[in-house]
C-alpha cells in the first residue's frame, strides 16, 4: 500500500464484491484488500449447466488473479472472513489474521437456507456453489453407472426429486430432463432413461412464483414435456436415505433429492454484531451503507436494498453487480470529498431456463413476457454478457454452440466416486 492511499477491504469476491473491486481498482488513491475462501468467482446462473453436463466447471469459476492482475493496488487474499468489527471496520480470518480498512464493504454472499427440515443438510445435494454442482454432476453420473451396472438384479427405475419451484429448481430440473430424453441409448446400454423421473416439489401452488401467469404456465407444460412431475402445493416434512416425506404423511422414493429451497446470507451475518433483516441480511440505507458505521457497505445477497419505491430488490445477479458498481462510486466521492448518492436499479427484467429452446423473460416496465426460443437466446446473451472475462464469453459461447448445433456434449467424467448409491453428507454451502 502506497503513503496516501484509502484502504478498502472487500469481503466476498461475488458479483457484487469483484465488481466494486474492479470499478475501485480504476483509481489510484485507492488500495484494495479482496478477501475470499477460494481463489475464483463463481458464476452462479450457469451452475445448474455445470451440474446437468452441459459446461465445465472452468466456464462458470474465473480465477481472481487473472481477472484482477493488472492492477497493483489490488491484494488478493484467500481467507475465510470468521467475524467482522463494523465499528473499526475490521474483518478476521479463521486463522486469526486481523484486516482493517478505511472502508469495509460486506459482500459475503449466501448459503442454502434448509429451513430447519430435518434431513436436508444430510441427504440432500444444494446448488449454490461450484463445489455444490461438481458433487451433484458426479451423484448424477454415479446413479447412472450404478443403475447401468445392476440393471439385471435391480429393476429399481431412477427417481429424482427437486425441492423448490424457483428459477434454481426449474432450470436443474429442466436440464436434467434434457439429458434424460437426449443421451444416446449407447450410452448407457442396459439403461432406460425414459422410464426414469424426475419429481419438482415446491409448497406454491405454481412455479416461479416472482412471474406473470403466462410465464407460469408455460414453464410447466415446458417441464412436463421433459417429463418432470409436478407436486404443487405440498409440504416438505423430512429427507431421508429413502426419499422425501410430507407434512400429510405421504412419501416420495428418490434416490437423489436437489435442494432448490430458497437462500440466506452467509453464516458471517451472524457474527457482524447488530440485527439482520430478511433472510439473515444487513438491512441497508439508500446508498448501500449500514446505518450507524460510517464506511461500511453491504451488497449483494448479504444485504436487503429497497428501491425508491419502497420495492425490496431481488436476489439477482444483476442486481448485485450493479450495487458494487455504485458502491465503489460512492466510495470513490467519499475519498474525492464528495457526497454519496443513492442507488437506482436499472432493472432488465427476470428470467429463467426451462430447457433446451424453453425459457421465459419477463422484461421492460411491464414485464412484457417472453417465451420459448426467443427468451432461450435472451437468457444466453443476457448470461453471456454477465461473464467476467471476454475470454469466458467466447469459451462459454463455443460450449454452447457445440452442444446445441453439434450435440457435442463435456466429456461426463466421474471424479467423485465415492458418491455412489449411498447419501453422503453435503457440506453446507457458502458464498
Amino acid at each position: 500500500m502506497k503513503p496516501g492511499q484509502k484502504s478498502v477491504v472487500i469481503v466476498g469476491a461475488g458479483f457484487a464484491g469483484l465488481n466494486c473491486a474492479q470499478r475501485l481498482a480504476a483509481n489510484p488513491e485507492i488500495h484494495i484488500t479482496l478477501l475470499d475462501r477460494n481463489n475464483y468467482q463463481q458464476f452462479q446462473p450457469l451452475l445448474y449447466q455445470v451440474a446437468s453436463g452441459m459446461l465445465s466447471a472452468d466456464n462458470a469459476a474465473f480465477n481472481l488473479r487473472t481477472v484482477l492482475a493488472e492492477h497493483d493496488n489490488v491484494d488478493i487474499v484467500m481467507a475465510e472472513v470468521s467475524s467482522v468489527d463494523l465499528a473499526n471496520r475490521t474483518a478476521y480470518s479463521a486463522e486469526g489474521k486481523t484486516y482493517t480498512g478505511d472502508f469495509l464493504v460486506l459482500a459475503a454472499g449466501a448459503e442454502p437456507n434448509f429451513f430447519g427440515i430435518p434431513g436436508v443438510q444430510e441427504h440432500a445435494f444444494p446448488l449454490y456453489s461450484l463445489l455444490d454442482a461438481e458433487r451433484l454432476r458426479s451423484r448424477i453420473l454415479a446413479l447412472l453407472e450404478a443403475a447401468d451396472r445392476e440393471s439385471a438384479k435391480r429393476n429399481v427405475p431412477l427417481e429424482f426429486v427437486v425441492i423448490g419451484g424457483g428459477p434454481t429448481g426449474v432450470e436443474i430440473a429442466g436440464a436434467i430432463g434434457d439429458v434424460f430424453q437426449r443421451t444416446s441409448s449407447q450410452a448407457f446400454k442396459h439403461l432406460d432413461l425414459k422410464s426414469a423421473s424426475i419429481t419438482l416439489v415446491d409448497m406454491a401452488k405454481t412455479v416461479l412464483t416472482p412471474f406473470g401467469t403466462h410465464s407460469k404456465e408455460y414453464a410447466e407444460e415446458a417441464l412436463k414435456s421433459r417429463s418432470v412431475k409436478l407436486m404443487l402445493g405440498v409440504t416438505v416434512s423430512e429427507v431421508t436415505r429413502e426419499g422425501v416425506k410430507f407434512a400429510d404423511g405421504t412419501h416420495l422414493p428418490a434416490q437423489l433429492v436437489v435442494w432448490a429451497g430458497g437462500l440466506k446470507a452467509s453464516g458471517l451475518s451472524t457474527s457482524v454484531g447488530i440485527k439482520t433483516g430478511r433472510g439473515g441480511r444487513i438491512d441497508v440505507q439508500s446508498d448501500l451503507s449500514v446505518a450507524g458505521f460510517p464506511g461500511v457497505y453491504a451488497l449483494g445477497d448479504f444485504a436487503n436494498f429497497k428501491s425508491a419505491d419502497g420495492t425490496a430488490l431481488p436476489q439477482l445477479a444483476s442486481v448485485a453487480q450493479q450495487a458494487g458498481r455504485h458502491c465503489a462510486k460512492n466510495i470513490a466521492a467519499v475519498v474525492g470529498g464528495d457526497e454519496t448518492h443513492p442507488f437506482e436499479y436499472f432493472d432488465k427484467g427476470i428470467m429463467a431456463m426451462v430447457g433446451r429452446n424453453a425459457a421465459v423473460a419477463e422484461v421492460g416496465v411491464g414485464r412484457h413476457a417472453i417465451t420459448g426460443i426467443l427468451a432461450f437466446a435472451a437468457w444466453l446473451g443476457v448470461h453471456a454478457a454477465l461473464l467476467t472475462t471476454v475470454r469466458a464469453q467466447v469459451e462459454t459461447f463455443l460450449e454452447w454452440a457445440w452442444e446445441y448445433f453439434g450435440d457435442v456434449h463435456v466429456d461426463a467424467l466421474l471424479d467423485r466416486p465415492g458418491l455412489n448409491w449411498s447419501h453422503g453428507k453435503t457440506p453446507t454451502n457458502s458464498k
